[in-house]
């Protein structure tokens, strides 16, 4: 798998700290932070017909993570808000798009990793792509990765930092594999997620993730969660060996730019006879039904 130039984003305007400008003019600081050491936190966001799904969730999470990376300087979410709908008006944008904001810890005054050499507060960025839901509809093959996600007493999976080496190696073994994506374990030997999405497993109508020890707390996941709560559709969070993900009846992967997809291979064996489950199709459903319903308005959509 492997994602396609759009011609549409061919001359798309991104906003660096209120500054719209050309894709091929942008450009930060070479002693910003996220240049210097990747020190940024980031949110993926979807907008579906003028309204961008759980902006206000997401923008706490932002906002979470740049606190425990102790920014001196948190722009207001009124701001983020208003700078993303300037964003999305300079590209007439409305419908089937994804938004990547970074938030830096901003531009140093020399070189070094000392967070008291950033002092002209932080950097944010708002990049916007026509961009539909990036994984096949035909289901995804894991192959299990070397690299394994740290647990919180080394780095708190729930901080969503910009350093994501670990993410991109597990990814380079997927891509040497011919596979899809990485299914990347704990340092227990428990299912993590995968080097971009939270995994679920589905065994006699019982949904299961892994808890959220060593994989952040998804937004994705929650809805999936919330959903079958409101559907009372069993679910549950325990630590998830890799010998469960094999016998699953179902595998579905989750997240914002990819929302539902199924998994139908791990490591060469057949999931569900290699086809896609009811009740990932169930789930996906009712997924879309929520994000065609709600969300925070940012951009007044035409009639047609």
């Amino acid at each position: 798998m492997l994602q396609q130039f759009n011609e549409k984003n061919r001359d798309l305007i991104v906003n660096i700290n209120g500054r719209l400008v050309h894709r091929d003019e942008a450009g930060i600081s070479p002693f910003d932070s996220a240049v210097q050491g990747g020190d940024a936190v980031w949110e993926g966001l979807r907008l579906y017909r003028g309204r961008i799904f759980k902006l206000e969730e997401h923008l706490e999470r932002l906002r979470r993570s740049a606190t425990a990376l102790s920014f001196a300087e948190i722009p207001p979410n009124e701001k983020i808000i208003e700078e993303i709908r300037r964003t999305l008006a300079a590209n007439e944008m409305e419908d089937g798009v994804h938004l990547r904001l970074t938030l830096t810890r901003g531009v140093k005054i020399t070189s070094g990793m000392d967070p008291r050499l950033n002092q002209s507060g932080p950097t944010l960025i708002i990049l916007a792509e026509h961009k539909v839901p990036v994984y096949a509809t035909t289901g995804l093959s894991l192959v299990t990765s070397n690299m394994r996600r740290p647990p919180p007493e080394i780095l708190d999976p729930q901080i969503h930092h910009a350093n994501l080496l670990n993410s991109i190696l597990a990814k380079i073994e997927a891509n040497a594999a011919g596979a899809d994506d990485a299914l990347m374990l704990d340092t227990r030997g428990f299912v993590a997620e995968t080097n971009a999405t939270h995994l679920f497993l589905v065994r006699q109508n019982e949904v299961a993730t892994s808890r959220v020890l060593a994989c952040p707390a998804g937004i994705t996941r929650a809805t999936i969660l919330e959903i079958c709560a409101t559907q009372k559709i069993p679910c549950r969070e325990a630590d998830l060996s890799l010998e469960e993900f094999y016998g699953a009846d179902e595998v579905f992967c989750s997240g914002t730019m990819g929302e539902l997809a199924a998994i139908t291979q791990i490591d060469g064996r057949a999931i569900s006879h290699g086809e896609i489950g009811s009740m990932t199709r169930r789930l996906s459903q009712l997924y879309a039904e929520r994000t065609a319903n709600e969300g925070t308005p940012v951009v007044e959509v035409a009639e047609r």
